[in-house]
C-alpha cells in the first residue's frame, strides 16, 4: 500500500490535502456537512490507489521480436502485447518499453481503456548501425484509474536479445585457390594400375548397399565386407581477423575495424554458400565458438546453420589487447591448407614477417590491407618502421596477393580483383590501371591503394609500377621477360615428363 499512496498524481494529493483541511476546519467550527465534504475529498484518492493496486497484478505483457538477427542497418520490428486478466476495466495505459540508445529512441504508447479478458497490441521498429547484442526491457506499464488520481508503474521480468549481426556483402565468383584434390579445382589425383587388389574394404554395416560387396575380402575374413567409398576432400579456408587495438584507427560504423569484421562476414558466408569447410581465426589464435571438427565450420550438411553460428561470433567481436600476431601464426604454423584470407590493420616489420610466414607452402594466400592515412590514421614519415608500401611489397614477395583497402572501398569489387590477380590477368591490362582500387587512374601510379609489383615485371599481360588512365597499358621501359607458357604448353610439358618417368617407374616395380 505504501507503493500504491507514493504513486498518487497532483490531483490525488490536492484531494487529500483538501480534504484532511476540510475535516480540521469541521472539527474545530463545529460544521458536520463541512466533516462530510473532507472525509469525501480524502476517501476518494485512497479507494483509487487500493483498486488500482489490486488490479495492477492482473494485467500482462508479453514481447516479441521479428526477426530475432538482422544485419547492420536493417529494421526489426517488436511486437507488444498487453492483456488484461482482471474482472475490472483497466483506466487509461501508457506502455513504455526500455531499449538502448543505439537502437532509437524509447517508444511510448497510450492505450484506452482494456475491458475484462480484453488485450491491445502495438509495435515498434529498431535500428541500429552497429553489431552486436541489445537487450530490449524490461517492458513498464503505468496504470491510472478512471479519476486520475492514481498512477502506478509497473515493469516485467520478461527481457529479450536482439542481436545484430555484422553486414554481410555479396560477393562475386572468384578464381581463388582453396579447392582440394576430388573437389573439382585441386591437383590431379594418382590413378592406380595394379587393378582391383588395391581396394580397402571395411564391414558391413545396416543399410549398405549390397552392391557394394566385395565377395573375394566376404570370403577371405569369414564375414560380409563392403568396399570402402573414396571420400574426396572438401576445399578449406581459413579466414583471419586482425582484432589489434593497436592496428586501426577510429570508431563507429564507417571505421576500418568494422569493415574488416564485415568483410570476414562476407567471405565465410560467400565461401560456404560454396561448400567449402571455412575456419576463423583471429589474432588471439583460433575460435573454440566455432562449430565444426578442427575448427572448421562445415557447410556439408546446412550451410545456413554453419555461416549462423560465424555471424554470431563476429556479431560481438571486439578489439584485443594483445599487440602481435604470434598466437595467429602458431594457429597456422605447419602449413595452411587450402585459401588463407586475412584482414589486418597496420604492420610493423616483425608482424609483416610473422604474417609472411603464416602462408602454407603451395596455399593461396590473400591480404586485404585497412592500414591507409583515410582510414584516420596520421601518416610519420620521420616513423622507423617500414611504411605501408614496405610491408605490402614483403607480403608479396613471400607469395600473398596483397591489395591495399582505402576508405569507401567495395569488398565486391576487391574480391574480384584479387581472383583477376590470383589467376594471372586483370582486365584492362593490368591491376595498377584496372580501376579506382588500383595503383594507376584514381588514386596515383605509384600503387598505393593497389596490388603492384616491381617495375618492368609481366603478369598475365600488363606491367606493374606504371601509371595512366583507367584501363590504359603502358609497355615497359626494358626487354620484355621471359613469356608465360600458355595452357597448351604446360600440359605437353606435363605429359612429356610422365612419359620419360614411366619406363623407371616399370624398372622399379620389376
Amino acid at each position: 500500500m505504501r507503493t500504491a499512496f507514493a504513486g498518487l498524481t497532483t490531483r490525488g494529493r490536492s484531494f487529500l490535502a483538501a480534504g484532511v483541511a476540510a475535516g480540521i476546519c469541521a472539527y474545530v467550527l463545529g460544521q458536520g456537512e463541512l466533516l462530510r465534504v473532507g472525509v469525501l475529498l480524502a476517501v476518494l484518492p485512497l479507494v483509487a490507489a487500493a483498486v488500482l493496486f489490486r488490479t495492477r497484478h492482473r494485467v500482462t505483457g508479453s514481447r516479441r521480436l521479428s526477426p530475432l538477427r538482422v544485419q547492420a542497418g536493417e529494421e526489426a520490428r517488436v511486437h507488444l502485447r498487453v492483456e488484461n486478466v482482471s474482472r475490472l476495466t483497466t483506466g487509461l495505459l501508457m506502455l513504455q518499453d526500455r531499449v538502448p540508445y543505439q537502437l532509437g529512441p524509447r517508444p511510448r504508447f497510450v492505450l484506452d481503456r482494456v475491458e475484462a479478458a480484453g488485450r491491445r497490441e502495438v509495435s515498434y521498429r529498431v535500428r541500429s548501425d552497429m553489431r552486436g547484442r541489445f537487450p530490449l526491457g524490461p517492458l513498464q506499464l503505468r496504470l491510472s484509474d478512471p479519476f486520475g488520481m492514481c498512477e502506478l508503474s509497473r515493469s516485467f521480468s520478461a527481457r529479450d536479445t536482439l542481436t545484430v549481426l555484422p553486414a554481410v556483402v555479396p560477393l562475386p565468383a572468384a578464381g581463388l585457390g582453396g579447392q582440394a584434390p576430388g573437389a573439382g579445382g585441386g591437383r590431379q589425383r594418382a590413378l592406380s594400375f595394379t587393378g582391383e587388389d588395391d581396394v580397402i574394404p571395411r564391414g558391413y554395416r545396416h543399410g549398405d548397399d549390397l552392391r557394394r560387396v566385395h565377395w573375394r575380402s566376404t570370403a577371405r575374413y569369414g564375414e560380409l565386407m563392403v568396399r570402402r567409398e573414396e571420400q574426396p576432400r572438401r576445399s578449406r579456408c581459413t579466414v583471419l581477423l586482425d582484432t589489434r587495438r593497436t592496428a586501426y584507427a577510429g570508431s563507429g560504423p564507417d571505421s576500418a575495424f568494422e569493415w574488416a569484421v564485415s568483410g570476414t562476414a562476407s567471405v565465410l558466408t560467400h565461401l560456404l554458400e560454396r561448400e567449402m569447410d571455412v575456419r576463423l581465426i583471429t589474432d588471439e589464435g583460433a575460435l573454440d565458438a566455432v562449430p565444426g571438427s578442427d575448427g572448421f565450420a562445415t557447410a556439408r550438411h546446412e550451410a545456413a546453420e554453419a555461416a549462423g553460428a560465424l555471424l554470431d561470433v563476429l556479431a560481438v567481436i571486439d578489439h584485443s589487447a594483445g599487440t602481435g600476431l604470434a598466437a595467429a601464426h602458431d594457429a597456422l604454423h605447419g602449413g595452411t591448407e587450402g585459401l588463407l584470407v586475412a584482414f589486418v590493420g597496420a604492420l610493423d616489420a616483425e608482424q609483416t614477417a610473422l604474417l609472411a610466414r603464416a602462408r602454407g607452402r603451395g596455399a593461396s594466400a590473400v591480404a586485404f590491407l585497412l592500414d591507409g592515412p583515410g582510414w584516420g590514421r596520421p601518416a610519420d614519415p620521420e616513423q622507423a618502421e617500414p611504411g605501408p608500401e614496405e610491408c605490402a611489397r614483403a607480403l608479396r614477395e613471400a607469395g600473398w596477393t596483397v591489395l591495399r583497402v582505402p576508405r569507401g572501398a567495395a569488398l565486391a569489387e576487391l574480391w574480384r580483383q584479387a581472383g583477376a590477380l590470383h589467376a594471372g590477368h586483370a582486365p584492362g591490362g593490368g591491376p595498377e590501371s584496372a580501376g579506382p582500387y588500383g595503383g594507376g587512374g584514381t588514386y596515383g601510379s605509384s600503387g598505393t591503394y593497389g596490388e603492384s609489383a616491381p617495375r618492368g615485371e609481366n603478369f598475365g599481360g600488363g606491367a606493374y609500377g606504371h601509371g595512366g588512365s583507367p584501363g590504359a597499358y603502358l609497355p615497359p621501359p626494358g626487354p620484355p621477360g621471359p613469356r608465360a607458357p600458355s595452357p597448351s604448353e604446360r600440359i605437353e610439358r606435363v605429359a612429356r615428363r610422365e612419359r620419360d618417368q614411366r619406363p623407371d617407374d616399370r624398372e622399379r616395380e620389376s
